[in-house]
């Protein structure tokens, strides 16, 4: 099953999503790669649900990528009195460490890391921004705050501290299991929560190391102070433009959600733009046109997937969700106006063999009537190199590991299909030609480009290009 577009679709699985006949419909309908939230539902539903992707896999004969998201700390108010209190704009409310229930006065917030990291002036928002304090007075046990947004403030509910790193780590215990879970599951991708530093990452990679991509969810502002870094440490980012709106001014995401795309794009990372993209079909089976507009500005962008969260999870419509998703992007992509987008973003080649190689691939694209790119790759980074470069023509991705196969079903415009491994440069060009034509990319006298990396396998040696004319 070959798409038409390039931009791909990660799509969440929960209670609305949870059977074969359901989670095939949503790969025919446009799926590449599902996600599985570990903030919700138990280790047997999710391993369940693995398996049943697995099945889809082998009956489609497509690879199909997963990707666990960790849930990442949870910050939140203690109990109130009664379940609920009314806070009152302009009011003097207090936050320390005491267990006992909260009232209109005071909450216990158990959390140390939070108050040690406060200062005077500092903001803190409680339910998703709904309600917002500003602090008068601190100490390591207690914050002495100034209500500037009343409303009712219910047990447990979440607490954002924008402008401030806390000393917290991305991983918690839960988190730390989960993550050992995943990986026994054989998961193509992990994404982390909460990421604020560099060393978040690192702290992933001693557990998982290369035996998983790992994805950067960046929603807290602290991370973009130290975005390069990030992104040269991970496999992927994911926006998460929720959590970043709470902590953010809304007018300020647009930006960074075009910074974050550009910097991985420069990087030849792949990017994810999630968190409401479709919002109203958890509900209704059309979206509104500002969410289409979202949708296709993400696209534009150039970004490498848009993700579906609760829309798929939880809502009534799931398969129409990701239908209109696949129809945003085809006819998004049909515009002339997204190539030269796309191309004016184009970064500049790396000053080496693999950047120079790539250089020469979008000259021959150019000069030649080539109909597809082929990389012939075993860690996927001829792929991704070719990605970056956003040709005009799809991308073959051939490769003798499956697991590079399910792991580049996420990147832009790459068509991953797993192939024997070759010896020379002259049974890549056969299997390539082979394959191409087989996979509907290709016909007898059509010239297609091939790029890789030899002596094979070498990842990271992208340094071969070769042009060949299929027979016939």
């Amino acid at each position: 099953m070959r798409r038409t577009r390039n931009a791909k679709i990660l799509a969440t699985l929960g209670p609305a999503s949870s059977d074969k006949k359901m989670i095939r419909q949503l790969f025919e309908a446009g799926a590449d790669v599902f996600r599985l939230n570990f903030s919700h539902g138990t280790h047997e539903d999710h391993r369940e649900r693995l398996s049943i992707i697995r099945e889809v896999e082998r009956e489609v004969g497509r690879p199909i990528g997963v990707l666990m998201d960790l849930q990442g700390p949870k910050l939140r108010v203690g109990k109130m009195r009664g379940g609920a209190v009314e806070l009152k704009t302009g009011q003097t409310f207090r936050l320390d460490l005491d267990q006992a229930e909260g009232d209109e006065s005071r909450a216990p917030l158990p959390h140390p890391e939070i108050l040690g990291a406060l200062h005077p002036g500092a903001e803190l928002l409680l339910d998703d921004g709904k309600l917002r304090l500003q602090v008068t007075e601190c100490s390591p046990d207690h914050a002495v705050t100034k209500v500037e947004v009343g409303g009712t403030l219910k047990n447990q509910k979440g607490v954002n501290v924008p402008g401030v790193a806390l000393p917290i780590s991305a991983l918690t215990e839960k988190d730390r299991a989960d993550l050992v879970y995943g990986l026994e599951l054989d998961v193509d991708w992990v994404a982390l929560s909460f990421v604020q530093r560099p060393e978040d990452i690192l702290q992933v990679r001693e557990i998982a190391g290369d035996r998983v991509a790992v994805m950067a969810k960046l929603e807290k502002p602290a991370a973009l102070n130290h975005l390069d870094e990030i992104i040269k440490l991970v496999n992927g980012v994911m926006v998460a433009r929720g959590d970043l709106g709470v902590e953010m001014p809304p007018e300020q995401v647009p930006a960074i959600q075009k910074r974050i795309v550009r910097a991985c794009r420069h990087a030849g990372k792949p990017v994810v733009v999630a968190t409401q993209m479709l919002e109203s079909m958890i509900t209704a089976p059309t979206p509104t046109r500002a969410e289409a507009t979202d949708v296709a500005t993400a696209v534009y962008d150039g970004a490498d997937a848009v993700m579906l969260s609760a829309e798929s999870a939880a809502g009534e419509f799931p398969i129409e969700a990701v239908s209109m998703m696949n129809r945003i992007i085809e006819r998004t992509e049909s515009d002339p106006y997204y190539r030269e987008t796309v191309d004016a973003l184009k970064p500049e080649p790396e000053a080496n063999t693999a950047g120079a190689i790539c250089a020469a691939m979008n000259r021959a694209a150019e000069v030649m009537p080539l109909v597809a790119t082929i990389t012939y790759t075993d860690s996927g980074s001829t792929s991704l190199r070719a990605a970056r470069e956003r040709p005009r023509t799809p991308i073959l991705s051939l490769t003798p590991t499956v697991a590079t196969a399910r792991r580049t079903a996420l990147v832009w415009g790459v068509h991953s299909v797993t192939a024997k491994e070759c010896a020379n440069d002259e049974s890549i060009v056969e299997q390539a030609c082979e394959i191409a034509e087989r996979e509907g990319f290709a016909k007898a006298g059509d010239h297609v480009l091939i790029t890789a990396g030899v002596p094979f396998p070498a990842p990271g040696t992208t340094n071969l290009l070769r042009i060949a004319r299929l027979p016939g």
